[in-house]
């Protein structure tokens, strides 16, 4: 632990939102003049990655300190299983816990909210009703049948899918007031000696975009949230055309959105200090993934691995560390061991008989002499084992079978298909550092860039043309190695009506109330 370590840590995930739209990282547009605040006593960092570039995996990786293809948490088996939380162990330490959110994936459906004494999912369309007795044992049990995985898919993604379709225009959609009330609420009733960890999902940045009025008048002013292409798939697939204005309305309502969560974060801020906690609790605040607004013909947080989706925003405020700016490479996962270390917390034991917890590591927590020193790591992890020298960052992202299944509905609606050697149905997994990337693509060519001189990713370069670029892929190869292989194999499963009637009568009558059979 770091010499007067706060005993409190609050925790926040912006959703969705990309690093060059902040104030702090030198956005020309005031999106988020209190970030710009906390970044005065934080220390901001320039080069942090996240493992995946969407909620599941990531969040999966800040609870368990595992890399995706450890957990397991993905779209083809969306439930951390046999895995100990980061709310696991610090409840079992004696802190008080809490998670509020509006993401549908952040939910016990998926366990990611095992450990936390207080959780609330503000999501409208997911009752807190919903979220357990006979519908989490219907969704249970598709997962324990893999041919059933991908109804189970589209079980979990009801809550996005309806996000997206069926938020109204008046910024219902918004649930950020009620998420910072409630951790407001849990930080005046913690009683605990220990201290409290509160973690946060704010939603706002995900699309649909309809901001509050004001911030929709100050960045995207006559612009009708109604009117503008809010459904990425339609764009992806092909069935729909965006113009550079359409565009230039898109990221003013994405603006506002990011300024009505920097406005939320200053209250609750405010708030944490007026109760006299503010000095006393370490702050995190990052993104899962960020956004393409039509950068490399794609619109959304789907069918990549470009840095505007996992070079994410991170800023930290801790006595520990300088308020300043970092130009070495993090990745989040890290975060995990970097609250453990804030705390005390050695973490390592399992909340039951069967389940992996991974201990507190000092070489990836930000508040160690010996960060990223992995060369000398007794057991070291994938990426350790990958990358001695702490100089690489890896990403993972399996199919995407819900985007996909969404993807080929619009495709079809509009005549289109979709080809199966492409993208749309590739993995893939990359190793990052601040120059260079390398993308592994199970159907199509690898994809590499040098980041120093092409931070756009316009200009892909070969591994026999650039050493930095073959060091690059040589880290991914090891990787690859440590996690069982690269994936190389196109996967083409498909679920059929014979599946459906392997599950038993109550999966099945879940199903049906939710509109997925007949």
């Amino acid at each position: 632990m770091a010499p007067e370590s706060p005993t409190n840590v609050l925790f926040v995930v912006m959703d969705t939102v990309r690093k060059d739209h902040l104030t702090p990282y030198g956005y020309d547009r005031p999106t988020t003049p209190g970030l710009e605040a906390f970044a005065a006593e934080a220390t901001v960092f320039d080069h942090a990655v996240a493992p995946a570039p969407w909620t599941l995996p990531v969040h999966a990786s800040l609870f368990t300190g595992m890399y995706p293809s450890q957990h397991g948490a993905d779209q083809e088996n969306p439930y951390l299983d046999g895995a100990t939380t980061l709310a696991e162990t610090l409840s079992r330490e004696g802190y008080d816990t809490a998670c509020y959110s509006s993401n549908a994936w952040i939910t016990p459906y998926t366990r990611l909210t095992a450990g936390f004494d207080e959780q609330d999912n503000f999501f409208e369309v997911m009752p807190g009703e919903f979220l357990s007795g006979p519908l989490a044992k219907a969704w249970k049990t598709l997962n324990d049948n893999e041919r059933l995985r991908a109804i189970a898919d589209k079980l979990v993604s009801l809550g996005n899918t309806a996000h997206e379709y069926l938020a109204d225009s008046e910024g219902a959609d918004s649930k950020t007031p009620a998420v910072i009330d409630r951790t407001q609420e849990f930080v005046a009733d913690s009683q605990s000696e220990s201290g409290w960890f509160a973690f946060v999902n704010l939603m706002d940045a995900h699309l649909p975009y309809h901001p509050p009025e004001e911030f929709k008048e100050e960045f995207a002013p006559g612009v009708d949230s109604a009117e503008v292409c809010q459904n990425s798939k339609e764009y992806n697939s092909g069935a729909r055309d965006i113009s550079d204005g359409e565009w230039e309305d898109i990221r003013g309502l994405y603006d506002a959105e990011i300024a009505h969560i920097d406005a939320e974060l200053t209250r609750l801020f405010d708030f944490l200090k007026r109760e006299d906690e503010w000095d006393d609790t370490m702050v995190v605040v990052c993104a899962d993934h960020g956004e393409l607004h039509g950068e490399h013909g794609l619109y959304g947080h789907e069918f990549c691995l470009y840095d505007p989706l996992v070079n994410v925003p991170l800023l930290v405020k801790h006595p520990a560390l300088d308020a300043d700016r970092r130009a070495d490479q993090v990745e989040l996962i890290d975060l995990y061991h970097t609250v453990l270390d804030s705390l005390d917390v050695d973490g390592g034991h399992p909340e039951s008989a069967g389940d992996e917890a991974v201990a507190r590591d000092p070489t990836r927590s930000l508040l160690s002499e010996s960060y990223r020193a992995f060369d000398g790591v007794s057991s070291p992890d994938p990426g350790q084992r990958a990358a001695p020298d702490g100089d690489y960052a890896f990403v993972e992202y399996s199919r995407p079978v819900v985007e996909l299944k969404q993807l080929e509905e619009k495709a079809s609606e509009a005549g289109i298909t979709l080809p199966k050697e492409s993208r749309f149905y590739s993995r893939m997994r990359a190793a990052r550092r601040p120059d260079a990337k390398y993308v592994r693509i199970d159907r199509i060519p690898d994809e590499a860039y040098r980041l120093d001189r092409d931070p756009g990713e316009i200009d892909p370069v070969t591994d026999d043309e650039d050493e930095t670029v073959a060091a690059t892929e040589a880290a991914l190869r090891r990787f690859e190695e440590a996690v069982g292989g690269a994936w190389t194999d196109a996967l083409d499963d498909e679920v059929t009506d014979d599946s459906v009637a392997e599950m038993d009568d109550e999966a099945q009558e879940r199903l049906r109330d939710l509109g997925y059979l007949e």
